[in-house]
C-alpha cells in the first residue's frame, strides 16, 4: 500500500524532540565586530546557516530572541542586516555584558515564553554562546547550540567550546536538522516550509563549497 498520509502528530509541547510549540530560538551578537575576529569558519558560512535558522523559525512560528552587545554604549554596530531581514518584527535586545543570561531583558524574554528548549547561536562560540548555554543548563533548560551557525576566534577555541557545552549537557544541532526536526513528516501540509528554505539553502551551500575548494 502506498504511503501518502502522515503519522499522527505527537504531543507538540511534551515531545522530547523539538517542535514549533516547545522551543525558542536565541541569536546573540551577530555584529560586524564579532565577525571580524572569527577564524574557525567564514562569515559566508555563518551567514548562510544563521539566516537559514532565522527563516525556519519564522516559517514555523518559533519565537526568536535577538540580542546585541555594546550598541547603546556606542562601541558596536547592530545585527547583520541579512539576519534582520529574515526576522521581520523581531526587536534587538542590547546588553553591556558578554553573558546574555545575566541581562534581565534577555532572560525575561526566554522565561516569559514558557518554553524550556532553547535553540541558541551566537558569536563567539567560546564566550557569547557558551556562557548563557552553561547558565541555562544549570537552571534546567534543554539547550541546543547550532554548530554550523557559529564560530570562534580559532578552530581550537570553537572546538573546546562545544566540548565544554556538550559535557555540561548541551545537544548540538545544525540549521537544516533544526528545520527537519520541526517539520518531521513530508506528508504534512507545512512540509513546504522546509522545502522552501532548502531550495534556497542548498544552491548557496554548493556555491560556497565550490568557491572554497
Amino acid at each position: 500500500m502506498a504511503k501518502t498520509q502522515p503519522e499522527p502528530v505527537r504531543d507538540p509541547k511534551g515531545d522530547h524532540l523539538l517542535t514549533p510549540q516547545n522551543c525558542i530560538v536565541a541569536l546573540i551578537d551577530y555584529q560586524p565586530e564579532q565577525y571580524s575576529t572569527i577564524t574557525s569558519t567564514t562569515k559566508e558560512v555563518i551567514d548562510l546557516n544563521v539566516v537559514a535558522l532565522a527563516k525556519l523559525a519564522a516559517a514555523y512560528y518559533v519565537p526568536v530572541v535577538l540580542s546585541t552587545v555594546g550598541v547603546d554604549l556606542g562601541v558596536n554596530q547592530g545585527t547583520e542586516q541579512a539576519i534582520r531581514d529574515a526576522l521581520p518584527g523581531v526587536e534587538e535586545i542590547d546588553r553591556t555584558g558578554v553573558n546574555a543570561w545575566e541581562d534581565p531583558d534577555f532572560r525575561a524574554a526566554i522565561e516569559d515564553s514558557g518554553r524550556r528548549k532553547v535553540v541558541i547561536a551566537g558569536l563567539w562560540s567560546e564566550v557569547c554562546l557558551t556562557f548563557p548555554t552553561l547558565d541555562m543548563l544549570a537552571e534546567g533548560y534543554e539547550v541546543y547550540p547550532v554548530a554550523d551557525a557559529v564560530g570562534g576566534i580559532s578552530p581550537v577555541s570553537h572546538e573546546r567550546a562545544f566540548e565544554r557545552m556538550t559535557m555540561a549537557g548541551a545537544q548540538p544541532i545544525n540549521a537544516i536538522s533544526f528545520g527537519a526536526e520541526l517539520m518531521r513528516n513530508w506528508a504534512r501540509e507545512d512540509s513546504d516550509n522546509l522545502r522552501e528554505v532548502m531550495n534556497w539553502y542548498f544552491p548557496k551551500a554548493r556555491d560556497l563549497a565550490k568557491r572554497s575548494s
